[in-house]
């Protein structure tokens, strides 16, 4: 057994509510998360020293170490499993967080159900509902099976039992601001019961091996509720994303000691459920039988993953208020408004009288700078009322002077748009070297804004001044 020597009493020590920042002496301002007045005192902790123990086992070479327990374990949602890194490792504590209502709950339960249909046991405890609130969701998508066993506690020492008694391989919290130890002082949800609350769950995970997802809430501005060392302690967090009117949600890996974070899930979230898209540029790209002018085809990339989605734009006619309106949507707007200037400075395109608007279809959130040359294509085939060749996609970043900047993966690019049927693309000068496009694929290569607007087919910059005052 260790001995401990006698204890020596310390100076009080003061914590922030907000985040759990601890300092020596009181501050009206925390110098973690810069909250006002949220510094309090926590009492005279003691600090004690350990003489060591005796050691149990002795280190190993690092070679002879079994891997065989780390491996990780699929979970049936491929988009999931995707953003893990392969699955589930035994004794993983993955933390999910989110806005309400964004389908945190029913990815979760659906991925519990599947896991529990290849025969391993999944306890399912939910802290915010009624068990029979659950039970009619997991109806109505069908993730119901008899070794998915539920239980509504909010009290952490019956979840811990409900643990120990089940044996399950994999633990479902949601979600873990809300439940409480009756060990600790304050309200569930507070900076001392979240932090109470994480260790025990993750001190449980590590003994037995249990692979455990908590659910975690978000604050208004988006980042995870409760002290900020909760995302140090868990191995895993994902942000899940959405706006609330549309069905298209991501699933982002913010910190990953398993795999990559740069990997993103797409899911559609549905009356029956929420179901992974391999293949989501169907989303972000409208089908017409006939090309429109102001419609332009790009490829972003979300993580390592290439995304096909499609930019729209409308010039109108000559407002008589002189104070042309510049609105965007799925865009950021100074980034579209410094598109807008370069193509009146460079090429000569006429909007300063202009109502212009820019959108992406289907809700999709683009802010890579590699739309910039989408954008530019989009608004002056609108503004001179002319469509795209058909079959065309364009990416690559604006600058200021109107040149054509490289951007990132542009091979990956090339592929995703040449296997979705795409014929030709505008790219960056020197993105792809000689004989290396994909077979079927026209490589155009634009140093400039003038060389990718005349690879468009859009006329000479004086033909679309011309076209620019009389088009609507």
């Amino acid at each position: 057994m260790p001995t401990r020597s006698p204890a020596r009493p310390a100076k009080p020590s003061y914590r922030c509510a907000e985040c759990g920042w601890t300092t020596a002496k009181w501050v009206g301002r925390c110098g973690e998360c810069q909250a006002w007045g949220s510094v309090e005192e926590t009492g005279a902790p003691v600090v004690r020293t350990t003489v060591p123990a005796q050691v149990r086992e002795p280190a190993r070479p690092i070679a002879e170490v079994d891997v065989e327990a780390a491996r990780a374990a699929p979970t049936g949602v491929d988009e999931l499993d995707r953003v893990l890194g392969g699955g589930l490792v035994p004794g993983a504590v993955v933390l999910m967080a989110g806005e309400p209502g964004v389908g945190k709950s029913t990815l979760l339960l659906d991925a519990a159900a599947r896991v529990a249909a290849r025969g391993r046991t999944v306890l399912y405890v939910t802290a915010e509902e009624s068990a029979a609130q659950v039970r009619l969701r997991a109806e109505r998508i069908g993730a119901l099976h008899p070794r998915l066993l539920l239980a509504s506690e909010t009290d952490l020492a019956t979840v811990l039992g409900h643990v120990e008694q089940a044996g399950p391989d994999l633990l479902v919290v949601d979600s873990v601001q809300t439940v409480a130890s009756g060990q600790v002082e304050g309200a569930a949800g507070g900076v001392s019961q979240v932090r109470e609350v994480a260790g025990a769950l993750i001190a449980v995970a590590k003994r037995r091996g249990l692979a455990t997802l908590l659910v975690g809430h978000v604050t208004k501005d988006g980042s995870i509720a409760g002290p900020r060392t909760l995302e140090h302690l868990v191995d895993v967090v994902c942000q899940f994303e959405g706006e609330r009117h549309s069905r298209l949600r991501l699933l982002r890996a913010v910190k990953n000691r398993y795999g990559p974070t740069d990997e993103v899930g797409c899911f559609d979230l549905g009356e029956d459920g929420i179901v992974g898209l391999p293949d989501p540029s169907g989303l972000f790209v409208s089908r017409t039988p006939q090309p429109v002018p102001g419609t332009c085809i790009t490829v972003t990339l979300e993580g390592r993953r290439p995304l096909l989605a499609e930019l729209q734009a409308l010039v109108a006619t000559d407002t008589s208020a002189g104070n042309a309106r510049r609105v965007t949507g799925g865009l950021e707007s100074s980034r579209v408004a410094m598109v807008l200037a370069v193509l009146q400075r460079r090429l000569g395109v006429a909007l300063g009288n202009r109502d212009t608007y820019v959108a992406t279809v289907g809700g999709v959130k683009l802010t890579e700078p590699s739309v910039d040359l989408a954008a530019a294509l989009a608004v002056t085939s609108a503004a001179v009322d002319q469509p795209l060749p058909d079959g065309l996609v364009a990416f690559g970043e604006v600058g200021l002077a109107g040149e054509v900047r490289p951007v990132t993966g542009v091979p990956r690019r090339l592929a995703e748009a040449a296997r979705l049927g795409f014929t030709s693309a505008v790219v960056p000068t020197g993105s792809v070297p000689e004989g290396k496009a994909p077979a079927g694929m026209t490589v155009l290569e634009a140093a400039s804004l003038a060389d990718a607007v005349a690879h468009a087919r859009l006329g000479e910059p004086e033909e679309r001044r011309q076209r620019g005052g009389r088009a609507g």
